[in-house]
């Protein structure tokens, strides 16, 4: 396919040329793999300015996006990718091998860095999604910290750079410069733009931004960080929530109300820690769903209400194609029993023949998680309807999943089907992506409302 770069493209392309370390963060669909995959070529075979470029990506883009991307368009047919995935045999072969580009999942970083030590060859990096080295305290980023000065060119790529907040940027621009626009460590970041925002006499559990932090913070890396959204550059077709409710029934109501009430009791309402909020809402969103695991990991179901509701979701859609996205290993174990007794083509997630099959429209209905495939897929051929049957807390998560299929290429309107159970831990999910805030906090605060609710009503 010839490439005719769109004038947002080939600017992007230019500032990766002449800018050595640059983040793109470019929202989901602007076409981020093209435009990297161009300018390194340029870089390579008409500059001679760089040798050997590491890709670091999540697992599936690594196992697929970049190589295909490279196949798909003609100007790109000089440089070799190789993808250095699998067993620890399997990945130091294919490092040994001749190429110029090797894409490794990020969850393999400190590995790499521990493989080659001193000796590190790579002269530029490419971070796709690097939203997932926001965490300071991940191995993955202080591996990659410990090789920084050896590379001479960065380059990140996300359409969500700061999911969960502004905290989220430092240790992605410090990949970048050293430290140099936000400060060289966390501490002195946060000293800089935040106040401490909850605490407790001697802990610090959260910080909010200053006034003008945030502009202060974008003009601070403005020069080498660059964003765009697809509204203001692309005509996407329209993007539409489709809200089910699911009511559960007499049974499943009491005993998802039992469930609260007594694994609520447990926990004081002023001593909610992350460890047991999660558990408590882990369980909540799985009874949600219809089943539960017990202590020692067996299934228990517990109700069909939001099987039924997903099953009537897919007959009116009438024949048409849809994602389906699951959270718990039980969902999707139910759903492929209630599916069972239709006729549709229903297929789960695997690899790079399932997203072919798709877009080729020889799938009805293909299972998903968002986990794991909510990056890099280019599924917008194969359909425009998604059905949420199991919520994701993790904005990024939500939106990325969504954006599969809502990019270009895309030439219908794009419906989003979310099982919301009525007066459940869904309903919360619900509340916490629309005001995008962050998960923990989500968590902790609205487990407050309901140890209240739940208090209020059996002194009743």
């Amino acid at each position: 396919m010839k490439f005719v770069p769109y004038a947002y493209q080939q600017y992007c392309i230019n500032r990766i040329l002449d800018t050595p370390n640059i983040g793109l963060f470019l929202d989901m669909g602007l076409g981020k793999t093209v435009i990297t995959l161009t300018a390194l070529q340029e870089l390579k075979y008409y500059r001679w300015q760089i040798g050997k470029v590491l890709i670091i990506a999540p697992k599936k883009v690594a196992e697929d996006t970049w190589q295909t991307e490279q196949r798909k368009w003609e100007h790109l047919g000089l440089l070799r990718i190789v993808g250095a995935l699998g067993s620890v045999t399997q990945r130091a072969r294919a490092l040994q091998s001749d190429a110029d580009i090797y894409v490794i999942n990020r969850e393999n970083t400190q590995w790499l860095v521990d493989y080659y030590g001193f000796n590190w060859p790579f002269d530029v990096v490419v971070i796709d999604e690097s939203s997932s080295f926001k965490s300071h305290t991940t191995k993955r980023f202080k591996a990659l910290k410990t090789v920084r000065p050896k590379i001479k060119r960065v380059i990140e790529l996300t359409g969500t750079p700061n999911p969960h907040g502004l905290l989220d940027l430092w240790s992605q621009l410090y990949l970048l410069d050293g430290g140099a626009r936000l400060g060289r460590t966390i501490s002195v970041y946060r000293d800089l733009y935040f106040v401490p925002d909850k605490r407790s006499r001697t802990t610090i559990f959260s910080y909010a931004p200053k006034e003008g932090a945030e502009q202060a913070i974008h003009e601070a890396i403005s020069d080498i960080c660059l964003s765009m959204k697809s509204e203001d550059y692309l005509d996407l077709p329209d993007f539409v929530y489709n809200d089910i409710p699911v009511v559960l029934d007499a049974a499943a109501k009491a005993a998802y109300n039992r469930l609260a009430r007594d694994y609520v009791l447990e926990i004081d309402e002023e001593t909610i820690t992350a460890t047991n909020a999660a558990s408590l809402s882990g369980k909540l969103l799985q009874l949600c769903n219809g089943a539960v695991y017990d202590e020692q990991h067996n299934v228990v179901p517990v109700h069909d209400c939001k099987i039924e509701a997903f099953m009537e979701t897919v007959e009116q859609l009438g024949g048409q194609h849809a994602l389906v996205c699951y959270y718990f290993k039980h969902d999707l174990d139910r759903l492929l029993t209630a599916l069972q007794r239709t006729n549709l083509r229903v297929r789960v997630y695997s690899g790079v023949k399932d997203k072919n099959d798709w877009n080729a429209g020889n799938i009805d209905l293909l299972l998903l998680h968002p986990a794991s495939c909510g990056y890099g897929l280019n599924l917008q051929e194969g359909g425009h309807h998604i059905i949420w049957f199991g919520l994701t807390w993790t904005l990024e998560e939500f939106q990325q999943t969504n954006k599969r299929l809502h990019r270009q290429g895309q030439k219908y309107p794009v419906i989003v089907h979310r099982l919301i159970v009525q007066g459940g831990r869904d309903e919360d999910v619900i509340l916490s992506l629309t005001d995008k805030d962050k998960v923990q906090e989500s968590l902790l605060e609205s487990l407050k409302v309901r140890i209240s609710q739940i208090k209020e009503a059996m002194q009743k």
